[in-house]
């Protein structure tokens, strides 16, 4: 036998005796056990035993029985009462009314039966409340819903009587008063604009002076059309529709939250006392909230169960699968399939199955939690929530989580499953000779990557080297003429300062594509800058075929077309600076480029740093200035073989591994480290940037 507290709780953990006087009794005796000496507890037990063994004998209990014979009578006469009542109204109430009158004659009755039985039990002192609350406001929204639609009636009966004549001279009317209103308008707006022209007032209280008369012209207009009738009538007409189809809606509204917050503070007694339909109904989501009588919950799990039961477990077992066998299929990989068979769509396809399998456990456990928090409750005191405060429960707190659902669902589907087979895909062994078909090979890949070995595994480190080199360098020599160009353009002695700006902002409002080919064209052999550098060197520049020459300007490109936006961000940061500043340290007798330093360059840093963060991570896989400029060449066979060029970066690397020599896996490991490379730098480098350490400067 379980163990009975001695007093309930309520939603917000007030405190109430037991009613169940039963209930308290046998709390009262389990209670002492802890506290009596061992003799004692003989006693105790076996006073326990006697009251348990005759239950049902119990004064308390024969008396709840009454109650409850009594009740089960009352819900049968009040039908019949209730039908008898509903014949007895008027045919011309509509649906609205009459259910109202039901409401209403029903809760009269409860309060009625339930008073002499408040002090038996908590759930007739709930009924009783209840009731009582109904017959205090359903009243007063049932007079005016009457009212509305009497007022609407007339309102509409009125509409069709107005005579057309005094419409027609009623526009005629108020035709010329707009025209004398737009007359009253121009001659305000010419008297402002005198005013501004002897410079009695400024340029804004001119703007803000015919805003005003605007405003006022609109005003008197609006209220001038509702001297028509016509009008008038239909502006009712559709307020009290309005009052109709919200107002009294939002009424009844009030009505149930205040009937919620009685039930949320009166507790229930149960005799269980060990929650058991979480166990019970586990494996079947949605029936422990039928059991619990949350039915809108019930109904949210069991599509939650159709979902499990109906794609999920049969989708991993390979059911519906395309060519896969589920989560099977993503260990074979199709190697004793059929010869159209693809390891990829196994793969892919058994990806899918695991995420399907981890919605369908976390389905599993929310219910199963769920249902558990609910009978803890129950156990307690607090009565389980009903549709009406699940409803406002769902929309004041889970608005969020039903905003976000699908887009963790459309994340998980484009973003994470095609990471996953990416993660997957380095540990096999896909390459030209095993296209269709491939087998795990475990770390092979990354161990070739690690020391160097293989075809792709060779030129691996040297890439690298140059990936790090041009990330550092071209990312660096932008952001400091992006910064140095917005200092120069911020300068208080700088004229045409609009034109600079906008040269400035060139590179970045010209496609990049355009600037990469048109320096590609220009750089090329016969180009006009390399026959131009030659002519003025009087020396054989071969830019597109010298590695080192290649490196130099494409990180040169690249500090060109990155400089505008590093440049725009700092103009917009030094424009927020206050002058005040400034004028403090020239106060104090500091130099300019200590003001550079202590003043410009932190705050410029604080605001902008995690978006250079950003730059960084952004040239670090800039695939389109490498393969666009010169196609990741000069190519040198003897150094990289025929997988890569002089300047190619480990992305461009990638894509020459992938799509142009079918070394798939290979390429997915890159991608991996590279990934993990990237993450931990952005990491280090966010956390210690001062914008992310501070709230503020």
């Amino acid at each position: 036998m379980g163990k009975y507290n001695e007093f309930l709780y309520d939603d917000i953990g007030n405190e109430y005796s037991r009613k169940h006087l039963y209930l308290q009794e046998l709390a009262r005796h389990q209670s002492t056990l802890k506290s009596v000496s061992a003799s004692d507890k003989e006693k105790v037990i076996k006073s326990i035993n006697v009251l348990t063994s005759n239950r049902k004998n119990h004064p308390y209990h024969v008396e709840l029985e009454a109650f409850k014979k009594a009740e089960r009578n009352f819900k049968v006469t009040l039908n019949a009462k209730l039908k008898l009542h509903m014949t007895s109204l008027d045919p011309s109430l509509d649906r609205k009314q009459r259910a109202f009158e039901s409401e209403l004659f029903k809760a009269k009755e409860k309060v009625n039966f339930y008073q002499s039985y408040t002090g038996l039990c908590y759930d007739a002192e709930l009924e009783y409340e209840k009731g009582r609350l109904i017959i205090e406001q359903l009243p007063e929204i049932m007079l005016k819903y009457k009212n509305t639609v009497d007022e609407l009636d007339q309102a509409k009966a009125h509409l069709e009587k107005i005579d057309p004549k005094k419409e027609e001279a009623f526009k005629s009317e108020y035709k010329a008063f707009k025209a004398d209103q737009q007359k009253r308008y121009r001659d305000g707006v010419q008297k402002l604009k005198d005013k501004r022209a002897a410079k009695n007032i400024s340029e804004k209280a001119l703007k803000n002076g015919k805003i005003e008369l605007k405003k006022k012209n609109k005003e008197s207009l609006t209220l001038k059309s509702y001297e028509s009738d016509k009008r008038a009538t239909k502006e009712l007409i559709g307020n009290k529709k309005y009052i109709l189809s919200k107002g009294i809606k939002r009424d009844v509204n009030v009505m149930k939250s205040n009937i919620s917050d009685v039930r949320r503070r009166m507790p229930m007694e149960v005799l269980k006392t060990k929650p058991f339909y979480a166990w019970l109904t586990a494996p079947l989501p949605g029936l422990g909230q039928l059991l619990n009588k949350q039915f809108f919950k019930a109904i949210l799990f069991a599509i939650g169960s159709l979902f499990i039961y109906g794609i999920a477990i049969p989708y991993a077992l390979g059911f519906g699968n395309y060519q896969g066998d589920g989560i099977a299929g993503l260990v074979t990989l199709a190697s004793e399939g059929k010869k159209i068979d693809k390891s990829l769509i196994f793969m892919i396809e058994g990806i899918v199955a695991i995420f399907l399998v981890a919605f369908s456990i976390a389905i599993y456990l929310i219910s199963y939690f769920d249902v558990l928090k609910v009978e803890k409750d129950i156990i307690k005191g607090i009565r389980p929530r009903n549709w009406f405060e699940s409803l406002t429960k769902v929309e004041s707190e889970g608005f969020p989580y039903l905003v976000s659902l699908p887009a963790l669902i459309v994340t998980i589907f484009i973003v994470i499953v095609p990471i996953t087979t990416a993660i997957m895909l380095s540990f096999t062994g896909m390459n030209p000779k095993n296209q269709s078909k491939f087998p795990w090979v475990g770390f092979d890949n990354y161990t070739l990557i690690a020391t160097g070995s293989g075809l792709a595994g060779s030129v691996f480190w040297s890439i690298l080297g140059w990936t790090l080199v041009w990330t550092l360098v071209a990312t660096s020599m932008a952001i400091l003429v992006g910064f140095m160009l917005a200092i120069i353009a911020h300068n208080d002695r700088i004229k045409g300062k609009t034109f600079f700006r906008t040269v400035f902002l060139l590179p970045w409002a010209v496609p990049a594509f355009i600037t990469i080919m048109f320096f590609s064209i220009m750089f090329s052999p016969n180009g006009a800058i390399t026959t131009i550098l030659n002519d003025i060197f009087n020396v054989q520049l071969t830019v597109k075929t010298d590695p080192f020459y290649s490196r130099v300007v494409l990180i040169l490109l690249q500090t060109w077309l990155g400089s505008s936006y590093v440049f725009l961000l700092s103009t917009g940061v030094l424009q927020a600076i206050p002058g005040d500043l400034y004028e403090a340290a020239q106060i104090d007798g500091a130099t300019e480029w200590q003001k550079l330093r202590k003043i410009t360059i932190p705050i410029v840093l604080f605001q902008t740093a995690p978006l250079l963060v950003g730059q960084y991570t952004f040239n670090f896989n800039n695939f389109s200035i490498i393969y666009l400029f010169n196609s990741g060449g000069p190519f040198n066979p003897s150094k990289y073989g025929n997988l890569a060029g002089s300047t190619d970066l480990l992305i461009s690397y990638i894509y020459k591994l992938t799509m142009e020599n079918q070394y798939q896996s290979i390429g997915a490991a890159i991608t991996i480290v590279i990934s993990l490379g990237l993450m931990l730098f952005a990491f280090i480098g966010f956390k210690n940037s001062k914008a992310f350490r501070e709230e503020r400067l």
